[in-house]
């Protein structure tokens, strides 16, 4: 996968201030405070840096947590995986793999069929209903 590399300046020029902060910037919505947290349309789920399809909406949930939550992506070249000790935890980080992006964090807590959560801040995405997709 070719990677998309911006300045911190493009990026900006590109991002809400919010979308910048969490992004770029490994920051965090607050919960039950984002667009996608109980959103329940039917489509596809993009970075909201680069467009990169991230995960559909078949395989999203409820998680009570506050956060947009799926169990799995598209396809799990889609997303990198980092190991994340801030904040007193340890946690695993996602990143979008084309433009590494923060989306959020995975838990092993999840439904089946991976029992894995993948909890994405709201602003990192971008949803594009089925019927529009190409």
């Amino acid at each position: 996968m070719v990677k998309i590399v911006k300045s911190d300046a493009e990026w900006q020029r590109l991002l809400s201030d919010e979308a910048y902060h969490v992004a770029r910037q490994h920051g965090t919505e607050r919960a039950f405070s984002g667009e996608y947290a109980s959103f329940k349309g039917d489509g596809i789920y993009r970075c909201v840096c680069c467009e990169s399809p991230l995960f559909d909406s078949a395989a999203k949930f409820d998680s009570g947590t506050g956060w947009p939550s799926f169990y799995q992506p598209i396809a799990p070249e889609l997303l990198e995986e980092k190991k994340d000790i801030s904040h007193g935890m340890i946690r695993v980080e996602v990143l979008c793999a084309a433009c590494d992006a923060h989306l959020g964090h995975v838990f092993p807590d999840g439904p089946k069929p991976t029992g894995l959560r993948y909890c994405m801040n709201s602003v990192c995405l971008s949803f594009i209903p089925r019927s529009q997709e190409s």
